[in-house]
């Protein structure tokens, strides 16, 4: 997270751009993130500044939404012009899957980039007494925010072992804040947050009370497949973490759509790329960005303006 309040409080504010990279003038770029508790806004947060410090004649706005399908859905209606969204809820939009919270085919979604991977991170208050996936039956848990992207990846985990929400004792459909609150009044057992590792939630819920963080086995990734693979949450990332922890990953992609620019998508691209200092300031999830993993595996076309920068450096 930011250092300072007010950093973030100005990254609200539109920024007018005072760089020298020319754009059209009085281009407007709003950046869709997710809760403000999560990865995605200070990231975004982050975005709108270099994009307003480096593209002449823009103005920029990060919007704190519910994340991945509530940010699609608003790229497809023009209500935003590059957000951060999980890769599968990416997939389902582009093939219009109903269940995943998109009735139709979301045709002007564009990529701009692949960017970091979200880890599957299922944490439990110790005195809960879960330990492992199956234990979380008959317990309370928060899946994240109705249809959102983290939402969406706890259904399919829950069937790929078998089990879904009904074998809860409780379900709960909360953003990441407050359901570690929920945790620590001792009011829920768990949660199930898709994040980037680091996220602020559970590194607050893991130095208020013992925590227990759930594997979820390999077998999962080779169940469900692209784009989940099997991954580790290193021991030490949250306070009285001391293993390595068994879980799910999958990447985040910064999408636009058809009806952003050429020339606005480039510079898109390339501001990102070239100022991932600050990207990496604002979280340490931001290290695994890179120009080399961007057009990789991206489940919708690029944009075109994206694909430009992609060529430019041969990446493609």
């Amino acid at each position: 997270m930011f250092g300072k309040a007010s950093f973030v409080a100005g990254a609200l504010a539109l920024s007018v751009g005072l760089g020298a990279v020319p754009a059209k003038a009085q281009d407007f770029i709003n950046v869709l993130t997710g809760g403000t508790s999560g990865v995605y806004y200070p990231l975004g947060a982050a975005l709108a500044k270099i994009y307003g410090d480096n593209i002449e004649g823009v103005q920029t706005q990060v919007q704190s939404t519910k994340a991945s399908v509530e940010n699609l859905n608003l790229l497809q209606q023009g209500r935003g012009e590059i957000a951060f969204a999980l890769g599968d809820s990416v997939k389902s939009a582009w093939e219009g899957d109903e269940e995943a919270g998109f009735p139709q085919k979301l045709d002007k979604l564009r990529g701009i980039a692949a960017i970091y991977p979200n880890f599957i991170q299922i944490v439990a208050s110790q005195e809960s007494g879960i330990e492992t996936f199956e234990d979380l039956k008959g317990k309370g848990l928060s899946v994240g925010a109705p249809a959102s992207g983290t939402e969406l990846n706890a259904r399919r985990i829950f069937e790929a072992m078998g089990m879904s929400y009904e074998d809860l004792g409780r379900t709960e459909y909360l953003p990441f804040g407050e359901s570690v609150e929920l945790i620590k009044n001792r009011q829920l057992d768990a949660t199930l947050q898709s994040a980037g590792l680091g996220v602020a939630s559970i590194k607050d819920l893991a130095v208020s009370l013992p925590i227990t963080m759930v594997a979820v086995p390999e077998s999962v990734a080779e169940t469900l497949g692209a784009p989940f693979v099997a991954e580790t949450i290193p021991a030490g990332t949250y306070d009285g973490q001391d293993e390595d922890v068994q879980t799910l990953a999958i990447t985040n992609i910064l999408v636009t759509h058809s009806d952003v620019s050429d020339e606005v998508a480039y510079e898109m691209t390339k501001q990102l790329f070239e100022n991932l200092d600050d990207m990496v300031s604002a979280h340490a999830a931001a290290k695994a960005i890179s120009p080399e993993n961007g057009p990789q595996g991206v489940p919708v076309p690029l944009h075109p303006g994206a694909e430009r920068y992609y060529k430019e450096k041969g990446l493609m």
